[in-house]
């Protein structure tokens, strides 16, 4: 078994700004723990330092137990590693050293083949027995067997690039879950994963004896599998960590109910703080005419003195506030109308009717289709009328058959589940508002600001859309629908990098809109918020359904 402890660490930014200031947490032997907070508060830098890819300004990490680590990238790559650099990164040190070694000894005998080449490969293959390389490689058949259902020796040499997000995250969260170290640092590893393998990997990690410290922001999975949960919260003087030793289940109150007290401790001190001071300054003036009263006086200042000494009661930033104010308008009683449509090489032919005012999840499986069927919507559908879409919003065009028809003065809004907007690259969050695009008018810039800020993101402002991290994007684009005017909101997975607070202000904007909502997700939470799902099936067929329908198999078709 292992366990972290962290230590009064601190962190400053290259700026001087402090962003994490005096973090200690101890995360215990078999314990599974949630790191939450707002986007961009310092969660994966304080995961970075436990790694020791970044020293701490100050404070220390101790850990017992061998250390895996899953990154933020797996289910994003797109270099040349195979699926055999992925297990060995995620491998213990002594193997991946010696794994290295193996393969810069392996190109020496094909490019040279010398007597110095041979004998460091030689000496690279004992080395690699020694260190358990040909267990590590029988583990690793049984990695792909159970993710690609094939053996490590066929899919060890492919790209992982050709996998799917989901295909990359499982690949390596059961590497590590079934690996040796004992101690796993995972930075959101829900993400890219559909409902069917986040249940796969909420029974893993509970079943595990590991020692688990991990970022996500799946309410659901923070639900099932978190012992605790460690909140980085912001502070004036930078991030400091509350640890809520209950779960999910009782977090949110339990949180609201320390910031209360915190507040009352604050109020009670300044209040102390007042009648302490104006006690000083009244002695000091009575003093100065009585010297009985000069004793008193001294007293004072000295009781004055040490209070302040004491320090005021922890002081929390004030809690983050984001207003999604998205607006709306009535439209044409069927807002959206498929008949006989299909998606080419993805879905068979269906019918679908949505009327204005619905809230419809649209469900299944990865790659099965979902998100070319709101790329063709948000293009306008089949026959898009002039002007329902504008230049550099539209998506790339979907191949279809069939016809899908928007409704009289239905204006679409896609959130993409990328963030991939070329249009918005090289821009900053002031220039890109300022200008106005489409249907949405250019705005000052202190009006700007204060769309910005409504969505925290004022602090934002001068930098360009493609430096914000994937939360502070996702909340940029829901500004963007918000100020467009859109009547059919097209979510693709929206909630997948917000923060708890962010997706609970989401859900709340969605609940006051006026107008029509399809939201692709695989976030269990957020869907309880929807009245209709419809559901891409395994066989291609596309139905409705009443409750949510999470176990979908992957749809059978040739890939």
């Amino acid at each position: 078994m292992g366990h972290l402890d962290l230590s009064d660490v601190t962190y400053h930014l290259p700026d001087g700004r402090t962003l994490l200031d005096g973090v200690s947490l101890r995360v215990a032997d078999g314990a599974r723990v949630a790191l939450v907070g707002p986007n961009g508060v310092g969660k994966s830098t304080l995961l970075r330092i436990v790694t020791g890819d970044v020293a701490p300004h100050a404070g220390t990490v101790a850990r017992s137990g061998g250390l895996g680590v899953m990154r933020q990238d797996v289910g994003r790559i797109d270099d040349d590693r195979t699926v055999r650099d992925l297990l060995v990164e995620l491998a213990p040190t002594a193997v991946r050293e010696a794994a290295l070694e193996l393969a810069a000894a392996e190109h020496d005998i094909m490019t040279v083949d010398d007597e110095p080449a041979q004998l460091r490969y030689a000496q690279a293959l004992v080395d690699w027995a020694d260190v358990g390389g040909y267990d590590a490689e029988a583990g690793w058949d049984e990695v792909t067997h159970e993710v690609l259902s094939v053996p490590f020796e066929k899919a060890q040499w492919r790209d992982v690039r050709t996998l799917s997000g989901g295909e990359q995250k499982r690949l390596a969260l059961t590497a590590l879950l079934r690996g040796p170290e004992e101690v796993l640092l995972l930075d959101e590893p829900d993400n890219h994963l559909d409902v069917p393998t986040k249940r796969w990997l909420e029974e893993r990690l509970v079943a595990s004896p590991k020692t688990v410290l991990f970022v996500s922001h799946d309410r659901e999975l923070l639900a099932r599998t978190a012992t605790q949960v460690a909140t980085l919260e912001p502070t004036p003087g930078g991030g400091t960590v509350w640890v809520h030793g209950g779960g999910f289940a009782t977090y949110a109150q339990a949180r609201a109910d320390r910031r209360d007290r915190l507040a009352e401790l604050a109020r009670r001190w300044d209040e102390e703080h007042a009648k302490l001071t104006e006690l000083v300054r009244t002695l000091k003036t009575k003093a100065a005419f009585n010297d009985g009263l000069a004793s008193r006086y001294q007293a004072a200042r000295t009781r004055l003195r040490k209070f302040e000494e004491a320090g005021r009661p922890e002081v929390l930033a004030r809690e983050q506030r984001v207003s999604v104010r998205l607006a709306g308008g009535r439209t044409a009683k069927r807002a959206v109308t498929c008949e006989g449509l299909e998606l080419t090489g993805l879905m068979r032919p269906f019918d679908l009717e949505v009327f204005f005012g619905e809230r419809v999840a649209v469900l299944g499986s990865n790659g099965s289709g979902k998100s070319h069927f709101l790329r063709l919507l948000a293009a306008g559908g089949s026959d898009p009328e002039p002007g329902t879409v504008h230049d550099g919003a539209a998506p790339d065009p979907v191949a279809h058959t069939g016809r899908a028809v928007l409704g009289s003065r239905v204006r679409p809004g896609w959130f993409a589940q990328n963030h991939d907007h070329p249009e918005l690259r090289g821009r900053t969050l002031l220039e890109i508002l300022h200008r106005g695009e489409g249907h949405r008018a250019g705005r000052g810039r202190e009006d700007a600001s204060r769309a910005l800020d409504r969505y925290e993101l004022v602090g934002q402002a001068e930098q360009r859309f493609e430096t914000l991290s994937g939360g502070q994007q996702a909340r940029f684009q829901i500004l963007l629908l918000e100020l467009d005017g859109a009547t059919l909101l097209l979510l693709d997975e929206p909630t997948d990098n917000l923060d708890l607070h962010s997706a609970e202000a989401l859900e709340a904007g969605l609940e006051a809109f006026q107008g029509t909502v399809l939201a692709v997700t695989h976030d269990r939470w957020f869907a309880r918020g929807f009245d209709r799902f419809l559901v891409f099936g395994a066989d291609g067929e596309v139905v409705e359904a009443l409750e949510p329908v999470w176990e979908v198999e992957r749809v059978r078709r040739a890939r």
